[in-house]
């Protein structure tokens, strides 16, 4: 096949996509759907997909690095690296920190990581899977993150890290998180899977850390399908993260590359035989945890319309925001001060005193085809995955508990128009107004 036959199928491909796209895109209120959150996939992404299919681009490669490198800069930090989900991220970070090169600052079994109940479970699972102890902090309702002081209470003498989201993409207090990081020798791991491209006192959330994740699943702001990210400003932090990722090997070859060190038969590791192929030592007890380049190679399309994603999601959210103002029994949710969030959903809580359930408006909104959402887990501890696991609470999680039985959320994704938006506005103001 020539690169004209190639060019005219990616050509064939585009027009395909104009053809599908262009019908039944009118939106009919109370009959069209309104998703709570999807990915926007336009042309240029089902071309990016068929050119890396066409070529055999089925494993990771080339297309895998120049993602890492290009995510890595947008963000604003030094090392990338994919992995196949974003829960895979977070068990590939906080994993990393068990290693003994790290020494005396490693995480062992017992150890304890400060996170929050309000949130999604696998934020929370890698400190279980990891054999260290979750402690439990509650939130504020409003902005559904935990605060420094919460925090700082809860530090006692077996902790030794702190991982949690960026709840909705409402970044928590991350400047004073990590300073009481730094300053009580506790790593930080950002969960910023929600978050992506919000900030926090002008700074991209995701950098704060000593790593970040973050997720690329048809939900998340960018989609490769599946996907995800662990990002670190350390080289030290980030070649572990390599090797854990990549089978526990030593090696540090791209695929396809051979003795990029110059002495790959020279090496004389552990109780090997001095030369033992570099390829095959291995130095952690990792994972495979890899991507693909036709996942990549969708998200680096994806990437080109990432400013725009992100000012969709702020518009929408906010003219919710603003259309619901003054509703009676429903609780708004507001920015952390000092931040510019890239939301995930609008959030809402019931007050205490209003006169109707969260089962009846979420079944009045979804018999309009408006999807709603909880806020995932509600409070973990809860959960019958979680009832029998070690764990301690500080401070008590009475928010937590009301956000598991009061609280929901709606979409504001960048495939939401005004049109859709002004639809759910409505439709909660006049549920609101027949139950006064």
């Amino acid at each position: 096949m020539t690169d004209t036959d190639v060019q005219s199928i990616i050509e064939l491909t585009r027009k395909y996509h104009r053809e599908q796209e262009g019908s039944g895109t009118e939106f009919v209120p109370g009959v069209t759907p309104i998703l709570p959150a999807g990915a926007v996939l336009d042309e240029d992404d089902r071309a990016a997909l068929v050119e890396h299919a066409l070529q055999l681009r089925i494993a990771s490669g080339a297309t895998s690095l120049r993602f890492e490198r290009k995510f890595a800069k947008t963000i604003g930090v030094r090392k990338a690296h994919l992995t196949n989900s974003g829960s895979s991220a977070n068990l590939l970070a906080l994993a990393s920190l068990t290693v003994p090169e790290l020494e005396d600052h490693r995480l062992r079994p017992g150890d304890e990581v400060i996170t929050v109940a309000a949130g999604w479970p696998t934020t929370v699972n890698p400190i279980v899977q990891c054999g260290l102890v979750p402690v439990f902090v509650d939130v504020d309702l409003a902005t559904y993150n935990t605060t420094v002081e919460r925090v700082e209470a809860a530090i006692g003498p077996r902790t030794k890290a702190i991982m949690m989201a960026h709840t909705l993409g409402n970044p928590f207090q991350a400047t004073e998180i990590a300073q009481l990081a730094k300053d009580r020798g506790l790593f930080l791991v950002e969960d910023n899977c929600d978050a992506l491209m919000s900030t926090y006192q002008g700074r991209t959330t995701g950098t704060f850390g000593d790593y970040s994740t973050v997720s690329f699943y048809p939900a998340h702001h960018l989609a490769m399908g599946e996907g995800g990210c662990v990002l670190s400003n350390s080289v030290e932090l980030a070649r572990i993260t390599e090797s854990m990722r990549d089978w526990g090997r030593d090696c540090w070859c791209e695929p396809g590359e051979d003795n990029k060190c110059l002495k790959r038969f020279t090496y004389q590791m552990g109780d090997l035989p001095l030369g033992y192929d570099h390829k095959y030592i291995f130095s952690h007890i990792g994972y495979n945890l890899k991507s693909t380049d036709l996942q990549a190679a969708l998200g680096l399309s994806q990437l080109g319309k990432l400013a725009d994603f992100t000012a969709a999601r702020k518009r929408n959210w906010q003219r919710l925001r603003d259309g619901l103002e003054g509703v009676p029994g429903l609780l708004l949710p507001e920015a952390t001060p000092g931040s510019d969030p890239s939301w995930f959903a609008f959030v809402l809580t019931l007050t205490e005193d209003a006169p109707f359930r969260r089962a009846e408006l979420v079944d009045f909104l979804n018999a309009r085809r408006i999807g709603t959402r909880l806020l995932f887990a509600g409070n973990l501890v809860r959960h019958p995955a979680y009832l029998d696991v070690e764990h301690r609470i500080s401070g008590g999680l009475t928010n937590s508990d009301i956000i598991m039985e009061r609280t929901f959320w709606i979409g504001v994704y960048p495939g939401i128009t005004a049109e859709m938006t002004d639809y759910m506005v409505a439709s909660i103001r006049e549920f609101v107004a027949k139950h006064r």
